[in-house]
C-alpha cells in the first residue's frame, strides 16, 4: 500500500497530541483541582465545551485508530481545527473568575478586553479566585490550541497525501 508507512508516522505523532489536549482539557474543567468551580458554573464555556476530549481527544483517537482513510483525515481535521479554535478563543477570552468590580464581588470575564495576554502584571492582580486562574488558563489552552493545530496540520497533509496516492497509486491498479 502506497500510504501505509506515512499513516504509522501520523498515528504515532497524534497519539502524544491526544493525551495532551485530553488532560488539558480535564484540568481545565478543574481549577485548583477542586470540582465545585464546575458544579456552580464557574468555569469558562470554552472549557466546559470539552473540545480537548471529544474533538481533539477521542475523534483523532478513532482517526489513528483506523488509520486514514480520507474520510476519515477530512474528520480528524475538522475536529482538531474546531479545537483550536475553541482554544485560541478562551486563550484571548480570558478566564471566569470572581474579581472585585464596582459593584462588589462578581464572578465573570474581566481581562476580556484588557490584552492581558501581553501584560503579565495583570495576571495576578485581578482575579481573586481561583488562585492563579490566569496562568492555568493560558498553559492549558495555549497546549490545547498548539496540539490541536498540530493535528490539523498533520491531517491536512494526510488528506494531500492520501489523494496524490490514490492519483498516483490508484491508476496503475
Amino acid at each position: 500500500m502506497c500510504v501505509s508507512r506515512y499513516l504509522l508516522y501520523v498515528g504515532v505523532a497524534l497519539v502524544p497530541m491526544v493525551i495532551i489536549c485530553m488532560v488539558s482539557n480535564i484540568l481545565l474543567l478543574f481549577p485548583e483541582m477542586t470540582y465545585h468551580y464546575l458544579f456552580d458554573g464557574h468555569v469558562t464555556r470554552e472549557a466546559t465545551w470539552a473540545t480537548g476530549l471529544w474533538a481533539s481527544g477521542f475523534l483523532l483517537y478513532l482517526y489513528f485508530q483506523m488509520f486514514g482513510l480520507a474520510l476519515y483525515s477530512c474528520l480528524g481535521l475538522l475536529a482538531a481545527a474546531a479545537c483550536c479554535m475553541v482554544s485560541a478563543t478562551g486563550l484571548v477570552q480570558g478566564p471566569l473568575c470572581l474579581y472585585n468590580s464596582s459593584s462588589g464581588l462578581t464572578w465573570g470575564v474581566p481581562l476580556k478586553h484588557a490584552g492581558y495576554l501581553y501584560n503579565q502584571s495583570m495576571w495576578s492582580g485581578i482575579c481573586l479566585k481561583p488562585e492563579s486562574v490566569v496562568e492555568w488558563n493560558v498553559v492549558l489552552f495555549s497546549m490545547m490550541a498548539i496540539c490541536s493545530a498540530a493535528q490539523a496540520v498533520l491531517c491536512g497533509l494526510n488528506i494531500l497525501n492520501s489523494l496524490s496516492n490514490m492519483c498516483i497509486c490508484g491508476c496503475g491498479h
